[in-house]
């Protein structure tokens, strides 16, 4: 079927993380409600990453269905779930897996905070590579770890790895585990098989773990190929913990669900008494249906969402070079997340962040959150109607041209 993803979808009175709520209030991240009001003033919210388009419809029919069993008591995984997944991933990404490697968290976001648990003791340290999805700082630190920073290099436009800094890094005794975000948030690179092999060579020769957390890895833009980590070679294999979750991919965050592959036996062991330690049994009714659903009949939604999204960005570039010229957009290579370089506005961050909220009524994630090295950069969610992507537009336009 042919989907319109040209239509806005009012959110409000849905509980929208992104449209009704934003941090807030005196003295700490208290969430409070935004303006209701659509119209000239409503604030447009470009910042969390979820899409403002409706789910393919063979999820919503999932759903449905499921929804008028009228019973929704505990639910595990079937041989169906499995075989989804395990089918996808060989179709999708070229990777082999096994139903055995799967283990399901709420998300990737609580998956990583139990990995860094299980297998860093406080006081280790787990490198990261800034900047970078700012849960990985959280998720260190709320667990006892010491954060190791290997920032990105900008070249030219283009973020790369620092691999002698890397290679620097992890000689520390320390450093007992990398986070690896692939492809990553916010820069929007798709890393070369190339990369990731110097990357885990470097890492596996002090017996480093590597998660990576791919949970973008199924929005590739044209021209660029996604490599799973952990398909590259065996050895990588037995020391990766990979993220993956069809939230991203198929708009269905909320739904909390994820599915944590691990290969090496001990290490999933390891994990598993983790998620048995602290309660987590089962999965949600709706988020097992709809993932099933996602992955076997949701192909032909996300070849014409990328596609859409691939129009957003063309439109998002040309916008800004004719427009905003001291915006520079760092050119992503997948996910639906664009870097915005606004150093050359001369503001610093709290004056960049009263920019784009106050003035421009656009919410964004401020480049700081994501490191120190994101500091004077904006990142923008573009799943969405190009309507809004439009209005947006306009609206920093003339908040930047009343400086």
């Amino acid at each position: 079927m042919q989907y319109d993803f040209d239509r806005e979808v009012n959110r409000h009175g849905s509980n929208s993380v992104k449209w009704e709520f934003m941090p807030g209030g005196a003295g700490g991240p208290r969430w409070v409600h935004t303006d209701r009001c659509f119209g000239e003033n409503r604030i447009l919210p470009m910042w969390v990453a979820d899409m403002d388009f409706p789910s393919p419809q063979p999820v919503v029919d999932a759903l449905v269905a499921r929804a008028q069993h009228g019973i929704y008591g505990y639910t595990e995984k079937t041989d169906s779930y499995y075989a989804a997944v395990v089918n996808w991933m060989k179709r999708r990404q070229g990777w082999q897996i096994t139903p055995q490697w799967i283990c399901t968290t709420p998300g990737v976001v609580t998956a990583l905070n139990l990995l860094v648990r299980t297998f860093v003791a406080p006081g280790e340290k787990v490198l990261i590579q800034p900047p970078v999805y700012y849960p990985f700082f959280a998720a260190v630190q709320n667990n006892g770890g010491l954060v190791v920073g290997n920032p990105l290099a900008l070249h030219n436009g283009r973020y790369g790895m620092d691999f002698a800094d890397l290679e620097q890094k992890v000689r520390d005794p320390l450093v007992k585990m990398a986070i690896l975000c692939s492809p990553h948030n916010p820069v929007g690179r798709v890393w070369t098989w190339d990369e990731l092999a110097r990357f885990g060579e470097i890492c596996l020769a002090r017996n480093i773990l590597v998660v990576s957390d791919e949970i973008h890895g199924d929005l590739i833009f044209k021209g660029y190929r996604f490599t799973p980590f952990a398909g590259i070679s065996a050895d990588f294999a037995q020391h990766a913990l990979i993220c993956s979750a069809a939230s991203k991919t198929f708009n269905l965050a909320g739904l909390k669900i994820s599915n944590i592959i691990i290969p090496d036996d001990e290490l999933r062991s390891r994990f598993e008494q983790t998620l048995r330690s602290n309660g987590l049994y089962g999965i949600t009714p709706f988020g097992v249906v709809a993932v099933e659903a996602a992955y076997n009949y949701g192909e032909e939604w996300l070849e014409q969402v990328l596609e859409y999204i691939e129009g957003n960005l063309r439109y998002l570039e040309e916008y800004v070079s004719q427009h905003i010229p001291r915006i520079t957009v760092v050119h992503p290579e997948g996910t639906y997340l664009v870097w915005l370089d606004c150093r050359r506005l001369g503001l610093d961050k709290e004056a960049l962040q009263r920019l784009m909220l106050d003035e421009a009524r656009v919410y964004l994630d401020e480049g700081f959150i994501f490191g120190a090295e994101g500091e004077g950069f904006e990142r923008i969610n573009i799943a969405c109607p190009r309507s809004i992507l439009a209005e947006a537009l306009e609206r920093i336009k003339k908040a930047i041209d009343r400086q």
